[in-house]
């Protein structure tokens, strides 16, 4: 059996723009500017980007950012230490959703 997620279209991504060109250009070029050297350097810019590919879950995006990373050279540890920071804001955001239940749980007792 075949696996869902083929590392070999990552290499495809570009192809989106076979069938809206439009869009596509509209977005790479965003894309581009987004991670051009600005207030946060290139380096920065893909640990954070390899931190947000862990939080969405993206296997597409952790390849290429943990690639992108060691090109820039960050180290196995700060690479590491990216994904502990993505996880510990997503798990504090599950809990403070918490409140919300709490909340409702409270008004619902009345």
């Amino acid at each position: 059996m075949k696996p869902y997620y083929n590392a070999e279209d990552l290499k495809k991504f570009g192809n989106i723009s076979e069938f809206q060109e439009n869009l596509a250009k509209k977005f790479f070029d965003y894309y581009g500017n987004v991670f051009a050297e600005g207030a946060l350097t290139a380096r920065e810019k893909s640990l954070i980007a390899l931190a947000v590919s862990h939080t969405v879950q993206c296997p597409y995006c952790i390849d290429a950012y943990t690639v992108d990373t060691m090109e820039k050279g960050c180290s196995e540890q700060e690479m590491m230490e990216a994904v502990h920071v993505a996880a510990a804001i997503r798990g504090g955001a599950t809990l403070v959703h918490g409140v919300q239940m709490m909340n409702k749980a409270k008004e619902l007792s009345m």
